[in-house]
């Protein structure tokens, strides 16, 4: 690979998008405020200007429709990705999505598959309140012939998105709004971070942390705040959340005997929950004590700033959560 430069996670997804249009003419972009580079966060600048109103397609609100016609050209041999600015809005297309495009491999025998990305951006924070809030992650894991990836670094923002284009199946993208200005070392050529593989972001003995998304970077600061006290905890990045990459979690736990996951999503019934089962089920012998989890309360998210303080699980809480394992 060539030297990589810093960019930011916004412009890693742009650079990612750019160069699979530029590669594969039936990739395409589609979406609400498309054509306004600030709405998607700079995701998307430049590539109206470059590719055209073809193939960058600034779409109506209306979330199920747009989302058929995608579907629709996936299956006609398109490689359509779809961006939901404010994920919540994703309820509106479940009938296409779950119904149609995670079902349609399976129902024809493996004949016609359906290459699509369904991307979708979480907007928590600034006061947005319950309906523009909502990290709906594991309710899309959940779907059979789905997968669902979360990258929380730009390097992973791209490769991710490359190979969520380049899959054949549908693949639902998630990011987070809070990421998009953090800057990271990233190839200029094109490469691929592969769907169903965690990494590992820090070493240690102490507690095993699993995260995604904005909770890995937490997990990682906690990490490093902890080290200077003599705490070591190993931090497993998901990056995809379906397929989970059980092998890498489970060997970690079986070296420190003690899991903390930390989750953007409610506690109840959530990918938090889903780890400790895999746990349970995998490496109960060798824990030394209860895993913990860190996650949203289960209520809906609050519209000030100061309930805000209280809603969000902080670096602090994963510290706290580890201490008490320990």
């Amino acid at each position: 690979m060539s030297s990589p430069r810093k960019l930011s996670y916004s412009l890693a997804i742009n650079e990612a998008l750019c160069q699979m249009m530029e590669l594969d003419p039936d990739v395409f972009l589609i979406g609400q405020g498309v054509k306004s580079p600030w709405y998607v966060g700079n995701t998307a600048r430049g590539l109206l200007e470059r590719f055209g109103e073809s193939r960058v397609i600034d779409t109506p609100v209306s979330e199920n429709g747009i989302t058929g016609a995608a579907v629709g050209s996936a299956i006609a041999g398109m490689k359509p990705v779809l961006v939901h600015p404010r994920m919540d809005f994703m309820l509106y297309a479940m009938d296409p999505i779950i119904n149609e495009a995670a079902n349609w491999f399976y129902m024809n025998g493996g004949r016609t598959s359906v290459p699509i990305v369904f991307w979708g951006i979480i907007n928590r924070g600034g006061e947005q309140a319950a309906q523009h809030s909502q990290a709906l992650h594991a309710m899309f894991a959940h779907i059979p012939g789905l997968k669902v990836v979360m990258p929380s670094t730009p390097y992973d923002a791209k490769g991710l998105m490359v190979a969520a284009i380049r899959d054949d199946n549908p693949v639902v993208y998630i990011d987070d709004r809070w990421l998009y200005s953090f800057e990271d070392h990233v190839p200029e050529e094109i490469y691929e971070v592969p769907i169903g593989k965690a990494t590992m972001r820090s070493r240690g003995s102490d507690v095993t942390v699993v995260a995604s998304s904005y909770m890995a970077y937490l997990s990682e600061k906690a990490a490093s705040t902890m080290a200077e006290k003599g705490v070591y905890a190993e931090v497993i990045d998901l990056r995809t959340i379906k397929p989970l990459d059980q092998e890498l979690v489970l060997a970690s736990v079986k070296k420190t005997g003690r899991l903390v996951v930390a989750d953007g999503g409610w506690k109840s019934f959530g990918i938090a929950a889903e780890v400790e089962a895999l746990v349970s089920e995998g490496a109960f012998s060798c824990m030394k004590s209860s895993p913990v989890r860190v996650a949203l309360p289960d209520v809906p998210a609050p519209a000030s700033t100061s309930l805000e303080n209280a809603y969000y699980p902080t670096e602090n809480d994963i510290i706290n959560a580890v201490l008490h394992v320990i």
